[in-house]
């Protein structure tokens, strides 16, 4: 059988770090804390599991801390993890199995992420990352924030999962603090820390920036296919931000010269109809949505409720408002196929039963 070392990043993860590597016992074969200065316990809790725990000088450079942990490895494979993953009894299952069949063949392992959750603990977000790498080929980490392993071989995408559960928030600043010391120091983003920066340009409101950051990543056409699609999607949420909502459109259907709608961008689309009360110009929308294809296997983020909750219970307020009720009951339990436990759908039906009993009353 394949053997796994587990590399680690680590500074002040004394809350969750236990629970990490406890959730890891008896899958992998060696463990590797690489602490980049904590101040708790970290270190302490990391001893309890394994023996080689490293010092790195933290230099606000992810991949450069990821690969002196890599650089320690002596098992076949290196995989990675944060202190605040966990791998869930069902994946601890599909991990032993995929593990069993690991072979010469394999050079890659994709396994989906899962980063997002509705309170009823349902994926809400998720995408396949680079999880698990065969030792020595020489594939290594790149970026200083966003870090990436840039991966050649046989790749092999498994269904197994490793689930994000946060218990605090991170420093809000620190990957866009990065992005800027690093323009400051004369370096050029490549694509995928341009697509990145200009996310983080979003997320602190700095709309007409982000755009700039965006446009110049589209235009120099060098940038990955799904953050193509997504960076049609960013712009848009820039635009809405700017009050400027014809653009945030024409943003999102800019996202189909790349590649076959995703249904994300479907959803968003009838979003902003349904938003101005452009009842039939959303439902078509959200239709449409349902009959895109879910590919995971692209790599792009993922939310599985635009393939199937989502649109179904925006189609039934749409046919509703329309004065379609049939139409919009069956979207409202083709909806509670994909989440039975709805408020919305449970709100729904005591909506239909009132209009069933004004009209027999």
């Amino acid at each position: 059988m394949a053997t796994i070392s587990l590399c680690m990043i680590v500074r002040n993860e004394e809350d969750v770090l236990e629970r990490c590597l406890e959730s890891v016992q008896g899958l992998v074969d060696e463990i590797i804390i690489v602490d980049t200065g904590s101040k708790d316990r970290t270190k302490e809790i990391a001893k309890k599991f394994t023996d080689a725990v490293y010092d790195f000088v933290w230099v606000d450079d992810f991949a450069e801390a990821r690969n002196f942990s890599f650089s320690h490895a002596a098992c076949d494979y290196c995989m990675w993890l944060d202190a605040d993953d966990i791998i869930v009894p069902l994946d601890r299952k599909k991990f032993l199995a995929l593990k069993e069949n690991l072979n010469d063949n394999v050079d890659v392992v994709m396994l989906r992420y899962y980063t997002g959750f509705d309170n009823q603990g349902r994926v809400t977000f998720s995408y396949y990352r680079e999880r698990i790498v065969r030792n020595r080929l020489g594939m290594v980490w790149k970026g200083a924030v966003h870090e990436v392993i840039e991966t050649k071989g046989n790749v092999h995408y498994s269904d197994c999962g490793i689930t994000h559960q946060k218990l605090r928030s991170s420093d809000p600043d620190r990957n866009l603090r990065i992005f800027e010391k690093l323009l400051e120091e004369g370096k050029e983003l490549d694509p995928r820390q341009q697509f990145y920066y200009a996310r983080e340009l979003y997320y602190h409101k700095r709309y007409q920036q982000a755009l700039e950051v965006f446009r110049k990543f589209l235009d120099e056409g060098r940038g990955w296919l799904e953050n193509n699609i997504e960076a049609c999607r960013q712009c848009a949420y820039c635009w809405y931000g700017l009050h400027q909502e014809d653009k945030a459109l024409k943003a999102l259907f800019s996202s189909f010269a790349y590649d076959l709608p995703r249904a994300e961008t479907c959803c968003d689309i009838g979003q902003h109809f349904l938003d101005r009360k452009l009842w039939e110009q959303a439902a078509y929308w959200y239709a449409r949505a349902l009959e895109c294809e879910r590919r995971d296997d692209r790599g792009g983020f993922v939310m599985p409720d635009a393939y199937g909750f989502l649109p179904c219970i925006q189609l039934c307020v749409c046919y509703s408002r329309l004065g379609r009720e049939k139409e919009a009951q069956l979207y409202n339990e083709r909806a509670a196929e994909f989440q039975p436990n709805s408020p919305a759908v449970a709100y729904n039906r005591a909506y239909f039963a009132s209009l069933e009993s004004t009209v027999t009353g």
